[in-house]
Protein backbone atom coordinates (compact mmCIF):
# COMPACT_ATOMS: atom_id res chain seq x y z
CA UNK A 1 0.00 0.00 0.00
CA UNK A 2 0.64 3.80 -0.60
CA UNK A 3 1.93 5.63 2.47
CA UNK A 4 -0.10 8.58 3.69
CA UNK A 5 2.42 10.76 2.46
CA UNK A 6 2.07 9.59 -1.43
CA UNK A 7 -1.38 9.61 -1.43
CA UNK A 8 -1.29 13.21 -0.06
CA UNK A 9 0.70 14.12 -2.65
CA UNK A 10 -1.23 12.67 -5.25
CA UNK A 11 -4.78 14.10 -3.83
CA UNK A 12 -2.56 17.70 -3.94
CA UNK A 13 -1.52 16.96 -7.63
CA UNK A 14 -5.49 16.29 -8.55
CA UNK A 15 -6.38 20.07 -6.46
CA UNK A 16 -3.95 22.10 -8.44
CA UNK A 17 -5.12 20.67 -11.26
CA UNK A 18 -8.61 22.07 -10.20
CA UNK A 19 -10.18 18.54 -8.98
CA UNK A 20 -11.89 19.31 -5.55
CA UNK A 21 -11.75 16.54 -3.09
CA UNK A 22 -15.04 14.85 -2.15
CA UNK A 23 -16.09 12.00 0.28
CA UNK A 24 -19.58 10.65 -0.67
CA UNK A 25 -21.35 8.63 1.72
CA UNK A 26 -20.73 4.54 1.59
CA UNK A 27 -24.28 3.38 1.95
CA UNK A 28 -25.80 3.98 -1.47
CA UNK A 29 -29.35 2.96 -2.81
CA UNK A 30 -28.80 -0.44 -4.11
CA UNK A 31 -31.43 -0.04 -7.00
CA UNK A 32 -29.03 2.04 -8.83
CA UNK A 33 -26.27 -0.18 -8.73
CA UNK A 34 -28.47 -3.20 -9.72
CA UNK A 35 -29.96 -0.54 -12.77
CA UNK A 36 -26.63 0.71 -14.06
CA UNK A 37 -23.86 -1.73 -13.21
CA UNK A 38 -22.53 -4.50 -15.07
CA UNK A 39 -23.26 -8.27 -14.15
CA UNK A 40 -19.97 -8.45 -12.75
CA UNK A 41 -20.65 -5.59 -9.98
CA UNK A 42 -24.04 -6.05 -9.63
CA UNK A 43 -23.11 -10.45 -7.89
CA UNK A 44 -20.88 -8.65 -5.67
CA UNK A 45 -22.59 -6.16 -3.84
CA UNK A 46 -22.75 -6.21 -0.40
CA UNK A 47 -26.65 -5.35 0.45
CA UNK A 48 -28.48 -4.43 2.97
CA UNK A 49 -31.64 -3.10 4.27
CA UNK A 50 -32.68 0.37 6.19
CA UNK A 51 -35.03 0.92 8.57
CA UNK A 52 -37.69 2.46 6.24
CA UNK A 53 -37.09 -0.89 4.13
CA UNK A 54 -35.06 0.85 1.49
CA UNK A 55 -32.35 -1.71 -0.38
CA UNK A 56 -29.07 -0.35 0.41
CA UNK A 57 -25.36 -1.40 -0.87
CA UNK A 58 -22.28 -0.31 0.49
CA UNK A 59 -20.78 1.61 -2.40
CA UNK A 60 -19.09 -0.59 -4.83
CA UNK A 61 -17.24 1.91 -6.99
CA UNK A 62 -16.72 5.77 -6.84
CA UNK A 63 -18.18 7.27 -10.07
CA UNK A 64 -22.19 6.97 -9.26
CA UNK A 65 -21.60 8.53 -5.66
CA UNK A 66 -19.93 11.26 -7.11
CA UNK A 67 -22.20 11.85 -9.50
CA UNK A 68 -24.98 11.79 -7.18
CA UNK A 69 -23.34 14.01 -5.19
CA UNK A 70 -22.84 16.21 -8.04
CA UNK A 71 -26.27 16.74 -8.95
CA UNK A 72 -27.24 17.33 -5.43
CA UNK A 73 -24.58 20.28 -5.21
CA UNK A 74 -23.67 21.24 -8.28
CA UNK A 75 -24.32 24.04 -11.00
CA UNK A 76 -25.17 21.63 -14.12
CA UNK A 77 -24.12 24.49 -16.25
CA UNK A 78 -20.52 25.02 -14.68
CA UNK A 79 -17.68 22.43 -15.69
CA UNK A 80 -16.62 21.09 -12.41
CA UNK A 81 -14.03 18.11 -11.36
CA UNK A 82 -13.40 16.08 -8.18
CA UNK A 83 -10.90 13.55 -6.65
CA UNK A 84 -11.64 11.02 -3.90
CA UNK A 85 -9.94 8.45 -1.96
CA UNK A 86 -10.96 5.68 0.26
CA UNK A 87 -12.63 2.28 0.44
CA UNK A 88 -14.88 0.62 -1.70
CA UNK A 89 -16.84 -2.71 -0.99
CA UNK A 90 -16.89 -5.48 -3.57
CA UNK A 91 -17.21 -9.54 -2.63
CA UNK A 92 -13.89 -11.55 -3.41
CA UNK A 93 -13.27 -15.28 -3.58
CA UNK A 94 -10.08 -13.91 -1.99
CA UNK A 95 -9.03 -11.60 0.41
CA UNK A 96 -11.22 -8.76 1.48
CA UNK A 97 -14.06 -6.98 0.34
CA UNK A 98 -12.57 -3.48 1.29
CA UNK A 99 -10.67 -1.78 -1.42
CA UNK A 100 -8.59 0.96 -1.35
CA UNK A 101 -8.85 3.48 -4.18
CA UNK A 102 -8.36 7.17 -5.64
CA UNK A 103 -9.55 8.58 -8.52
CA UNK A 104 -10.60 12.01 -10.13
CA UNK A 105 -13.77 12.81 -12.27
CA UNK A 106 -14.33 15.78 -14.43
CA UNK A 107 -17.46 16.91 -15.53
CA UNK A 108 -19.32 18.95 -18.03
CA UNK A 109 -16.35 19.79 -20.28
CA UNK A 110 -17.39 20.54 -23.84
CA UNK A 111 -13.45 19.60 -25.56
CA UNK A 112 -14.58 16.01 -25.07
CA UNK A 113 -10.74 15.25 -26.72
CA UNK A 114 -8.64 17.41 -24.32
CA UNK A 115 -10.62 16.15 -21.46
CA UNK A 116 -9.88 12.31 -22.43
CA UNK A 117 -6.18 12.86 -22.46
CA UNK A 118 -6.46 15.09 -19.66
CA UNK A 119 -7.36 12.58 -17.63
CA UNK A 120 -5.04 9.48 -18.93
CA UNK A 121 -2.01 11.37 -18.67
CA UNK A 122 -3.49 12.86 -15.22
CA UNK A 123 -3.54 9.50 -14.17
CA UNK A 124 0.35 8.55 -15.43
CA UNK A 125 1.28 10.90 -13.78
CA UNK A 126 -0.47 9.91 -9.99
CA UNK A 127 1.37 6.65 -10.90
CA UNK A 128 4.95 8.14 -11.31
CA UNK A 129 3.78 9.59 -7.87
CA UNK A 130 3.60 6.21 -6.42
CA UNK A 131 6.97 4.37 -7.47
CA UNK A 132 4.62 2.29 -9.96
CA UNK A 133 5.03 3.70 -13.38
CA UNK A 134 2.90 2.76 -16.05
CA UNK A 135 4.43 -0.51 -18.16
CA UNK A 136 1.28 -0.93 -20.66
CA UNK A 137 -1.69 1.39 -21.64
CA UNK A 138 -4.31 0.09 -23.68
CA UNK A 139 -7.04 2.17 -24.88
CA UNK A 140 -10.68 1.18 -26.78
CA UNK A 141 -13.39 3.21 -27.95
CA UNK A 142 -17.09 2.51 -28.33
CA UNK A 143 -17.78 5.42 -31.21
CA UNK A 144 -15.47 3.65 -33.29
CA UNK A 145 -17.32 -0.03 -33.08
CA UNK A 146 -21.02 2.17 -32.96
CA UNK A 147 -19.52 3.27 -36.65
CA UNK A 148 -18.84 0.07 -37.86
CA UNK A 149 -21.87 -1.57 -36.82
CA UNK A 150 -23.47 1.55 -38.37
CA UNK A 151 -22.11 0.57 -41.78
CA UNK A 152 -23.16 -3.15 -42.11
CA UNK A 153 -26.87 -2.31 -42.57
CA UNK A 154 -27.86 -5.27 -39.72
CA UNK A 155 -31.67 -4.64 -38.83
CA UNK A 156 -31.49 -2.19 -35.52
CA UNK A 157 -32.30 -4.84 -33.40
CA UNK A 158 -29.25 -6.44 -34.09
CA UNK A 159 -27.32 -3.34 -33.87
CA UNK A 160 -28.71 -2.64 -30.40
CA UNK A 161 -28.12 -6.11 -29.38
CA UNK A 162 -24.22 -6.13 -30.20
CA UNK A 163 -23.77 -2.51 -29.11
CA UNK A 164 -25.45 -3.31 -25.79
CA UNK A 165 -23.05 -6.67 -25.90
CA UNK A 166 -19.64 -4.77 -26.23
CA UNK A 167 -17.11 -5.31 -23.84
CA UNK A 168 -18.72 -8.38 -22.96
CA UNK A 169 -16.53 -10.86 -24.80
CA UNK A 170 -17.91 -13.99 -24.04
CA UNK A 171 -21.66 -13.09 -24.61
CA UNK A 172 -20.40 -10.88 -27.64
CA UNK A 173 -18.77 -13.66 -29.28
CA UNK A 174 -21.73 -15.82 -28.71
CA UNK A 175 -23.98 -13.21 -30.21
CA UNK A 176 -21.80 -12.55 -33.10
CA UNK A 177 -21.95 -16.62 -33.93
CA UNK A 178 -25.99 -16.53 -33.70
CA UNK A 179 -25.74 -13.59 -36.18
CA UNK A 180 -24.03 -15.80 -38.68
CA UNK A 181 -26.02 -18.60 -38.72
CA UNK A 182 -23.80 -20.80 -36.81
CA UNK A 183 -25.45 -21.77 -33.32
CA UNK A 184 -27.82 -24.79 -33.12
CA UNK A 185 -30.27 -25.12 -30.09
CA UNK A 186 -29.52 -26.97 -26.95
CA UNK A 187 -32.83 -28.77 -26.11
CA UNK A 188 -36.39 -29.60 -27.24
CA UNK A 189 -37.53 -26.55 -25.58
CA UNK A 190 -35.15 -24.18 -27.71
CA UNK A 191 -36.61 -26.52 -30.98
CA UNK A 192 -40.15 -25.44 -30.33
CA UNK A 193 -39.31 -21.97 -28.76
CA UNK A 194 -37.15 -20.62 -31.99
CA UNK A 195 -39.60 -22.68 -34.30
CA UNK A 196 -42.43 -20.16 -33.10
CA UNK A 197 -39.63 -17.37 -33.20
CA UNK A 198 -38.21 -18.65 -36.79
CA UNK A 199 -42.10 -18.14 -38.02
CA UNK A 200 -42.58 -14.62 -36.59
CA UNK A 201 -39.15 -13.77 -38.56
CA UNK A 202 -39.58 -11.85 -41.50
CA UNK A 203 -43.69 -11.92 -41.20
CA UNK A 204 -45.50 -8.54 -41.93
CA UNK A 205 -44.31 -6.80 -38.68
CA UNK A 206 -47.79 -5.49 -37.86
CA UNK A 207 -49.54 -9.25 -38.85
CA UNK A 208 -47.06 -10.88 -36.28
CA UNK A 209 -47.86 -8.13 -33.90
CA UNK A 210 -51.45 -9.13 -34.23
CA UNK A 211 -50.99 -12.98 -33.93
CA UNK A 212 -49.02 -12.60 -30.94
CA UNK A 213 -51.25 -10.65 -29.01
CA UNK A 214 -54.11 -12.62 -30.01
CA UNK A 215 -52.10 -15.60 -28.65
CA UNK A 216 -51.73 -13.91 -25.41
CA UNK A 217 -55.30 -12.77 -25.50
CA UNK A 218 -56.45 -16.48 -25.60
CA UNK A 219 -54.33 -17.36 -23.03
CA UNK A 220 -55.93 -14.92 -20.91
CA UNK A 221 -52.51 -12.74 -20.35
CA UNK A 222 -52.72 -9.10 -20.48
CA UNK A 223 -49.43 -7.88 -18.95
CA UNK A 224 -46.55 -9.47 -17.45
CA UNK A 225 -44.01 -8.34 -15.50
CA UNK A 226 -45.85 -4.60 -16.15
CA UNK A 227 -45.60 -5.32 -19.60
CA UNK A 228 -48.45 -4.84 -22.09
CA UNK A 229 -49.22 -7.51 -24.68
CA UNK A 230 -48.54 -4.97 -27.17
CA UNK A 231 -45.07 -4.82 -25.29
CA UNK A 232 -44.55 -8.32 -25.27
CA UNK A 233 -45.29 -8.96 -29.02
CA UNK A 234 -42.75 -6.33 -29.81
CA UNK A 235 -40.31 -8.12 -27.51
CA UNK A 236 -40.96 -11.58 -29.45
CA UNK A 237 -40.56 -9.85 -32.83
CA UNK A 238 -36.75 -8.69 -31.45
CA UNK A 239 -36.52 -12.17 -30.55
CA UNK A 240 -37.54 -13.43 -33.90
CA UNK A 241 -35.53 -11.59 -35.77
CA UNK A 242 -32.56 -12.46 -33.37
CA UNK A 243 -32.94 -15.98 -33.83
CA UNK A 244 -30.72 -17.23 -36.57
CA UNK A 245 -28.36 -15.25 -39.33
CA UNK A 246 -28.77 -15.49 -43.27
CA UNK A 247 -26.04 -14.95 -45.39
CA UNK A 248 -26.46 -11.15 -44.98
CA UNK A 249 -25.75 -11.43 -41.62
CA UNK A 250 -23.18 -13.70 -41.60
CA UNK A 251 -20.78 -11.42 -43.86
CA UNK A 252 -21.59 -8.73 -41.36
CA UNK A 253 -20.83 -11.41 -38.63
CA UNK A 254 -17.17 -12.02 -40.11
CA UNK A 255 -16.57 -8.36 -40.40
CA UNK A 256 -17.37 -7.67 -37.01
CA UNK A 257 -15.16 -9.99 -35.90
CA UNK A 258 -12.38 -9.09 -37.83
CA UNK A 259 -13.08 -5.72 -36.69
CA UNK A 260 -12.78 -7.21 -33.22
CA UNK A 261 -9.85 -8.86 -33.48
CA UNK A 262 -7.62 -5.53 -34.44
CA UNK A 263 -4.95 -5.08 -31.79
CA UNK A 264 -2.00 -2.29 -32.69
CA UNK A 265 0.23 0.15 -31.11
CA UNK A 266 -2.01 3.56 -31.08
CA UNK A 267 0.83 5.29 -33.24
CA UNK A 268 -0.34 2.96 -35.90
CA UNK A 269 -4.23 2.64 -35.26
CA UNK A 270 -5.11 5.07 -37.38
CA UNK A 271 -3.95 3.58 -40.57
CA UNK A 272 -4.77 0.41 -39.46
CA UNK A 273 -8.37 1.64 -39.26
CA UNK A 274 -8.40 3.31 -42.25
CA UNK A 275 -7.09 0.36 -44.27
CA UNK A 276 -9.75 -2.23 -42.19
CA UNK A 277 -12.70 0.56 -43.54
CA UNK A 278 -11.25 0.68 -47.08
CA UNK A 279 -11.01 -2.97 -47.64
CA UNK A 280 -14.85 -3.59 -46.42
CA UNK A 281 -16.20 -0.41 -47.77
CA UNK A 282 -17.20 1.28 -44.24
CA UNK A 283 -17.57 5.08 -43.73
CA UNK A 284 -16.23 5.74 -40.30
CA UNK A 285 -14.59 8.86 -41.15
CA UNK A 286 -16.29 10.90 -38.47
CA UNK A 287 -15.47 8.51 -36.13
CA UNK A 288 -11.90 8.27 -37.21
CA UNK A 289 -11.27 12.08 -36.86
CA UNK A 290 -12.69 12.00 -33.34
CA UNK A 291 -10.26 9.17 -32.72
CA UNK A 292 -7.02 10.83 -34.55
CA UNK A 293 -7.72 14.54 -32.78
CA UNK A 294 -7.80 12.67 -29.26
CA UNK A 295 -4.80 10.71 -30.15
CA UNK A 296 -2.83 14.07 -31.36
CA UNK A 297 -4.47 15.25 -27.95
CA UNK A 298 -2.18 12.76 -25.95
CA UNK A 299 0.47 13.17 -27.44
CA UNK A 300 0.79 16.51 -26.90
CA UNK A 301 0.67 15.75 -23.44
CA UNK A 302 3.94 13.98 -23.34
CA UNK A 303 2.86 10.32 -23.92
CA UNK A 304 4.89 7.79 -26.04
CA UNK A 305 2.05 6.90 -29.01
CA UNK A 306 4.11 3.92 -29.23
CA UNK A 307 3.76 2.68 -25.75
CA UNK A 308 0.08 2.35 -25.87
CA UNK A 309 -1.89 -0.37 -27.42
CA UNK A 310 -5.16 0.19 -29.18
CA UNK A 311 -7.31 -2.61 -28.86
CA UNK A 312 -10.76 -2.54 -30.90
CA UNK A 313 -12.54 -5.35 -28.52
CA UNK A 314 -11.70 -3.70 -25.88
CA UNK A 315 -14.83 -2.29 -23.98
CA UNK A 316 -16.16 -2.28 -20.17
CA UNK A 317 -19.88 -2.77 -20.30
CA UNK A 318 -21.38 -0.68 -17.84
CA UNK A 319 -24.34 0.75 -19.28
CA UNK A 320 -23.23 4.27 -18.93
CA UNK A 321 -19.88 4.13 -20.55
CA UNK A 322 -20.00 5.95 -24.23
CA UNK A 323 -16.49 6.07 -25.84
CA UNK A 324 -13.25 6.32 -24.64
CA UNK A 325 -11.77 4.07 -22.53
CA UNK A 326 -8.51 2.82 -21.07
CA UNK A 327 -6.38 1.10 -18.41
CA UNK A 328 -3.12 1.08 -16.93
CA UNK A 329 -1.08 -2.18 -15.69
CA UNK A 330 2.06 -1.88 -14.21
CA UNK A 331 5.54 -4.32 -14.11
CA UNK A 332 3.73 -7.04 -12.98
CA UNK A 333 2.07 -7.45 -16.40
CA UNK A 334 -1.68 -7.96 -17.01
CA UNK A 335 -1.79 -10.84 -14.59
CA UNK A 336 -1.36 -9.14 -11.51
CA UNK A 337 -4.51 -6.76 -12.43
CA UNK A 338 -4.63 -3.28 -13.57
CA UNK A 339 -3.92 -0.37 -11.58
CA UNK A 340 -5.98 2.13 -13.59
CA UNK A 341 -9.35 2.09 -14.70
CA UNK A 342 -11.47 4.60 -16.91
CA UNK A 343 -12.86 6.39 -19.50
CA UNK A 344 -16.24 8.43 -20.81
CA UNK A 345 -20.06 8.08 -19.45
CA UNK A 346 -21.64 10.54 -21.24
CA UNK A 347 -24.72 9.37 -20.08
CA UNK A 348 -24.80 8.62 -16.64
CA UNK A 349 -25.61 12.07 -15.18
CA UNK A 350 -28.46 12.06 -17.36
CA UNK A 351 -29.53 8.40 -16.02
CA UNK A 352 -29.30 9.90 -12.63
CA UNK A 353 -31.48 12.66 -13.15
CA UNK A 354 -30.09 15.35 -14.91
CA UNK A 355 -32.19 16.98 -17.65
CA UNK A 356 -29.65 16.27 -20.31
CA UNK A 357 -26.76 14.30 -21.10
CA UNK A 358 -22.93 16.48 -19.50
CA UNK A 359 -19.76 15.37 -20.43
CA UNK A 360 -17.86 13.30 -17.96
CA UNK A 361 -14.77 10.79 -17.62
CA UNK A 362 -13.20 9.10 -14.66
CA UNK A 363 -10.78 7.41 -13.44
CA UNK A 364 -9.84 5.35 -10.33
CA UNK A 365 -6.91 3.48 -9.01
CA UNK A 366 -6.43 0.18 -6.85
CA UNK A 367 -4.08 1.24 -4.31
CA UNK A 368 -3.65 -2.78 -3.15
CA UNK A 369 -2.19 -2.98 -6.27
CA UNK A 370 0.63 -0.09 -6.22
CA UNK A 371 3.03 -2.14 -4.33
CA UNK A 372 3.07 -4.95 -5.87
CA UNK A 373 3.87 -2.95 -9.51
CA UNK A 374 6.29 -1.02 -7.52
CA UNK A 375 8.09 -4.14 -6.53
CA UNK A 376 7.92 -5.40 -10.08
CA UNK A 377 9.54 -2.13 -11.39
CA UNK A 378 12.41 -2.48 -9.52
Amino acid sequence: MPTNEQIDKVMALFQVVGHHPVSPPILQPADIFLDLTGEDIRRRLYLTTGANGVDLCLRPDFTIPVCRAHLEAADMSVPTAYSYHGPVFRQRSDGLGEIPQIGAESFGRDDRNAADADMLALSVKALDEFGAPASDIRIGDEGLFVAVLSGLDLPTVWQRRLRDLFGEGRKLDDALERLSGTVASTSALDDKRLGFLAALEGADPEAAQSMVEGLLSIAGISTVAGRSASEIAERFLEQAALTSGTSDTKAAADVLKAYLALNTSVDKAVDVLSGFARTHKLDIADALAVFKDRLDAIKVRGLDLSAITFSAGFGRRLDYYTGFIFEIYGAGGREAGQLVGGGRYDRLLNLLGAEAEIPAIGFSIWLDRISGAREASQ
